[in-house]
């Protein structure tokens, strides 16, 4: 670790860890929940459940970015972070803020939350995702300017390098279109054009230039290659990123009330949309393929081109499969939705927090540039497992999604929505299952981090093969 001050970025890390858990155990609990209904019922009801397993996972990345941010900045700086005491303010205030509002959706019914939270006085919440009650947005918004004055301020005064900036220029982004979600419109087609303008231009805008700036960092790192071959590569796939992410928008627009030109336009660039992801996996092999040196964090290298991959079979592929507005018109809000959320928020955003994880940890815990070789063993075994369930979940639930859009949307008698669901309730079991072996991974990689340390040596062939 060259900088003290990065040292605030472990406890982002491991508060990020620890939501992850809560996360699934939730993800559980609503996949138990479709097969059996009053599982938990009336204590935590399924919408409860999916509230709570998808704020989770939201706040989780953004301590996630958060730590990469604080790590990453100082580095590419070359100087201390601007405020440590700041940082480590924020963290407190967001993660108490979070924890408050999780106990509210499960303490209290919603509506109760809402009135407790004083929402009539500006209407924010009941809307997917944007849940939280108006008072911690609020409080987001606060944490997201202190914590853009401070890694800002770091940036201003000391070294400018691409990474730095597209980087800032994400977390600009993120912090920007959050601000949409005060707006809360009563028309209801407004209401749902402006929503997406958080939800999308996130996950499919400017989190993909957090996701490249910090795939970027770590292939520096980790290959030894030139930064300019790396920063080029960089600008081209933001500028793919940006010009089909915005634009792409547009396939959500299509069944909404918005004029009928979305869906040509929505069409089109989202069809776009694996491009950027393409570009990354060929740019993270190129970089490893290319590289000076054999960095001894073998597991950070694996989760870096894991990201890649994934990402694109995730965002790319399974993206593009359910995009194009005459497929949308059957498949919207299906299964298959949810299959491509899945293995997309997965191996774009989740293997990228754990990349840089992977990466600055043994760095931050022990000054060295790897974990002991017993722990990236764990690791590796930790991402095949999660990855190999990642992927079966969606192939679950892809087969759910192309029976479910078959017999209730597209046959000549179209079956009510109940029976559907209890003739592909066989993929909910194997969803179910597949969750659970993603559980084991993630308790595998977390008990990565209480391998005790010993000299990094170079991991056996033979070891790296069976973690493979």
């Amino acid at each position: 670790m060259k900088y003290q001050s990065q040292s605030v970025a472990k406890p982002y890390f491991i508060a990020a860890l620890g939501l992850f858990v809560g996360q699934i155990i939730f993800g559980l609990i609503m996949g138990y929940q479709y097969v059996v209904g009053d599982f938990l019922f009336p204590e935590i009801p399924f919408n409860v459940a999916r509230m709570v397993h998808t704020n989770l996972l939201i706040v989780w990345l953004l301590f996630g970015f958060m730590g990469a941010s604080y790590y990453l900045v100082p580095e590419e700086a070359e100087r201390e972070l601007y405020s440590p005491k700041l940082a480590l303010a924020l963290f407190w205030i967001f993660l108490v803020a979070g924890a408050l509002t999780i106990v509210g959706y499960l303490a209290v019914p919603y509506a109760t939350l809402a009135e407790m939270t004083g929402n009539d006085l500006l209407p924010t919440m009941g809307r997917e995702f944007l849940e939280q009650p108006t008072i911690t947005k609020i409080g987001i918004v606060v944490v997201a300017l202190g914590f853009l004055f401070n890694v800002g301020m770091t940036v201003l005064t000391g070294r400018k390098t691409v990474v730095n900036i597209v980087l800032m220029t994400g977390l600009t982004g993120l912090a920007v279109l959050f601000l949409f979600s005060f707006y809360n419109p009563t028309n209801l087609v407004l209401d749902k054009m402006f929503w997406w303008w958080v939800v999308h231009l996130w996950v499919e805008g400017v989190w993909e230039l957090i996701m490249a700036s910090i795939l970027a960092f770590v292939l520096i790192k980790t290959t030894g290659v030139d930064r300019e071959v790396i920063e080029k590569w960089l600008y081209v796939i933001i500028a793919m990123a940006l010009i089909t992410g915005i634009l792409g928008t547009g396939h959500h627009y299509f069944w909404i009330g918005t004029p009928e030109y979305w869906q040509y336009l929505g069409s089109i660039f989202s069809a776009l949309e694996p491009i950027p992801f393409f570009m990354m996996t060929v740019f993270a092999f190129n970089m490893v393929n290319k590289r000076r040196k054999q960095h001894p964090n073998k597991a950070a290298v694996l989760w870096a081109l894991g990201t890649a991959v994934v990402a694109f079979l995730g965002a790319g592929v399974w993206g593009f499969l359910h995009t194009l507005a005459p497929v949308n018109y059957y498949t919207h809000g299906s299964q298959i939705t949810a299959a491509h959320g899945h293995l997309a928020f997965y191996g774009a955003y989740v293997l990228i927090v754990l990349t840089m994880i992977s990466y600055s940890m043994p760095y931050l815990r022990w000054n060295q540039s790897a974990a002991p070789q017993r722990a990236q063993v764990l690791e590796m075994w930790a991402f095949w497992l999660m990855t190999i369930s990642m992927v079966l979940i969606t192939l679950f639930l892809t087969a759910a999604g192309i029976l479910q859009v078959w017999m209730q949307r597209a046959a000549e008698e179209p079956m009510a929505f109940m029976v559907v669901q209890d003739k592909i309730a066989l993929f909910y079991w194997l969803r179910f299952a597949a969750g659970w072996t993603f559980f084991g991974g993630l308790l595998v990689y977390v008990s990565s981090f209480f391998v005790k340390n010993e000299a990094p040596s170079a991991i056996t062939d033979e070891e790296v093969t069976a973690a493979a």
